[in-house]
């Protein structure tokens, strides 16, 4: 009698485990998801173009974040060179876009930042670059997307200076997922255009970002 009742639990056991199989297979909830490490926060900077951005602005996009300045000799041609890659890769999505910003706001002016973005020849409103409060700047690098140490942060604002090749990966909902990724590393942005490829193929669950600041908004 236990024999049989011991049968008929497995048996009913491994019918429920197929059935879950075959319902999530192939969806993206039977996907191991990438890591969420953070959040976008409220901000409003200026673009290329001289038009407003905001953090609404970027809702339902996959969005590559990255800092850099006009004027550097260093890193930045490299990091962009790379990032060229990356947006040559995903141009034609419409829901993806890279989120430029300037470390360097003194100079960086909206004229300087069109200057430097048509020498690029790319598509101004799939590689946005921003300027703004550098308060604001660099908020949104160290508590939003991670890519300068808070610790770097000195009482005066005009004392400070981010320098980082770190790119950052934001879903459609506003959340920064799965790591920093090294913009210099060709292993790197290929495993940062593998995670795009993912988040685009991921439907978004709400049409509001969050963070717990603007789901509850309309």
């Amino acid at each position: 009698m236990n024999k049989k009742l011991l049968g008929y639990v497995g048996f009913s056991l491994v019918l429920v485990l197929s059935f879950y199989f075959f319902l999530f297979k192939g969806t993206d909830k039977w996907k191991k998801k990438l890591s969420v490490i953070s959040y976008v926060k409220p901000f409003q900077f200026t673009t290329q173009d001289g038009l407003p951005f905001t953090d609404r602005d970027m809702l339902g996009k996959v969005v590559v974040v990255e800092y850099f300045f006009t004027t550097c000799k260093g890193i930045c041609p490299k990091m962009n060179n790379n990032m060229r890659l990356v947006y040559e890769a995903f141009k034609n999505q419409p829901d993806f876009m890279i989120l430029a910003h300037t470390c360097n706001p003194e100079t960086d002016s909206v004229a300087t930042l069109k200057k430097y973005s048509d020498s690029l020849k790319i598509n101004s409103q799939k590689w946005v670059m921003v300027t703004g409060r550098k308060d604001s700047l660099y908020r949104m690098a160290r508590s939003a997307y991670l890519l300068d140490d808070p610790k770097n942060s000195v009482d005066k604002i005009e004392d400070q200076f981010i320098h980082t090749q770190f790119f950052a990966l934001v879903d459609r909902e506003g959340k920064i997922r799965s790591q920093i990724y090294d913009g210099l590393k060709k292993g790197e942005l290929e495993k940062l255009k593998k995670d795009i490829k993912e988040l685009l193929s991921e439907k978004s669950s709400s049409n509001n970002f969050v963070n717990g600041i603007f789901n509850n908004n309309p």
